[in-house]
């Protein structure tokens, strides 16, 4: 099976070089078929000519004007894409790289699976390194967008999630959400079509600072949220 590791970039050149050589490497290291899809989302800092100045391989770079958001990334990344497993995960690489090979287990291990989901909440050290006030309310804002959303999941909100290229096809040419809500969105077509989804612990390993301003975006993504469960509710499926 071919993978296809996503990356929505804003800004990022601090840290996008060595990301990229970073995952470059592990790519090469692990998997004889892959690509890396590096996705600028309107970026002024020049990090997409960063990643395009390394000439890495297999490796592809797209980028447009004006910033739209990351859900936008995410999802112009994911069509882009042609590998059987598309995931996305941060520029940072908050939770590794190893995590990428455990995703591709994951599939082979759950062949029914059309989404593996990476959780914090499935072993204690999921949020080893957090400060005990930014582990509350971590919890607490996925929990309050749990309960609004109508999910069990144990971690919607988690920046490393995985998709096979039925549940891609299916699913991002309807979505609509451009900001942080996109995750959510993402999962609630999911379940309207009734893909199986397989959660798999993961672990935040490089804390970054964290761009979700809790009170703010939490009553944003549950306005979002209500609006999406409307629209996916009337909606029609093959």
């Amino acid at each position: 099976m071919k993978i296809s590791v996503c990356i929505p970039m804003y800004n990022e050149n601090r840290v996008i070089a060595d990301t990229a050589k970073t995952l470059s490497d592990y790519m090469q290291e692990n998997f004889s078929d892959y690509e890396i899809i590096f996705c600028s989302d309107g970026s002024a800092d020049g990090c997409d000519e960063t990643v395009r100045a390394l000439g890495l391989p297999n490796v592809r770079v797209i980028s447009y004007m004006p910033n739209q958001g990351k859900g936008y990334a995410v999802r112009t990344a994911m069509l882009a894409a042609t590998g059987d497993i598309r995931m996305f995960t941060d520029a940072d690489l908050a939770y590794g790289t190893d995590v990428i090979k455990r995703v591709y287990t994951t599939f082979e291990e759950h062949p029914e699976a059309e989404l593996v989901i990476g959780s914090r909440n499935l072993q204690k050290d999921g949020y080893e390194g957090y400060t005990f006030l930014r582990r509350l309310m971590s919890k607490v804002y996925i929990k309050v967008l749990c309960i609004a959303g109508g999910f069990r999941l144990s971690d919607s909100q988690c920046g490393c999630k995985a998709f096979s290229q039925k549940a891609v096809d299916a699913i991002f040419p309807r979505c609509e959400v451009n900001g942080f809500a996109f995750d959510f969105e993402a999962i609630l077509w999911a379940v309207k079509h009734n893909f199986k989804i397989v959660e798999m612990p993961v672990r935040v390993i490089n804390h970054g600072e964290s761009k979700v301003h809790v009170i703010r975006d939490t009553l944003r993504m549950l306005r979002d949220l209500r609006k999406m469960k409307k629209r996916i509710k009337k909606a029609k499926i093959d």
